[in-house]
């Protein structure tokens, strides 16, 4: 084989190695950077989905049966939406916050039993206490996926029926602070939420 033809070989055989590092590179910079939590949702700025849950069967708040909801609850005013199951660690965690937030009483928080059965629902909240004004059972867990929801816990925040912040994960008292409320805030002096780019 001719010089020529032997770099040429080794040129074309150097191709697939290039583009295979190209790809874990382009691969890399899309999922490895940034931080998961901040995953942009196509929903911002927009209704909240249709839709109707019954409520968790025998839950109670202050002697009361707490009711299930639909997107007609979250038409007017501000709400906070919480997407958890008993069987999320994470959500055991964020609990206590949810309960310092629901006894502030600057916003109404609902929550959204994802994927969970109702008697683990109601041990669940029965045991760390109810922080939600309206709880709806998603036990097939349509209503969250409509939601744009991959995974809990996640927190929205609707505004007169439109969808104002997600955010995936465990609330902190950092992202309260700084994501949370600031969104809340926002909400209540009536700016609009701004679509995700």
């Amino acid at each position: 084989m001719s010089e020529p033809k032997r770099r040429r070989a080794s040129i074309l055989a150097l191709i697939p190695l290039l583009l295979f590092v190209a790809l874990a590179a382009l691969f890399y910079g899309r999922l490895g950077a940034g931080d998961p939590s901040e995953v942009p949702s196509a929903l911002i700025g927009k209704p909240v989905p249709a839709f109707r849950l019954d409520p968790v069967t025998g839950l109670a708040r202050d002697g009361a049966p707490v009711p299930g909801f639909a997107a007609s609850d979250l038409e007017k005013g501000v709400f906070v939406v919480n997407v958890f199951a008993s069987w999320c660690a994470p959500c055991r965690i964020e609990h206590p916050l949810l309960m310092k937030l629901a006894e502030e009483g600057r916003v109404r928080l609902y929550g959204l039993a994802y994927k969970d059965p109702e008697e683990q629902t109601l041990r669940f909240l029965n045991g760390l206490g109810n922080p939600y004004a309206a709880v709806g059972a998603d036990q097939s867990g349509r209503v969250g996926i409509d939601w744009g929801v991959y995974g809990v816990p996640e927190t929205f925040v609707v505004a007169d029926g439109r969808i104002a912040l997600k955010l995936v994960g465990p609330l902190t008292p950092d992202r309260i602070a700084t994501e949370l409320m600031p969104a809340v805030d926002k909400a209540l002096n009536g700016v609009p939420a701004q679509p995700a780019p």
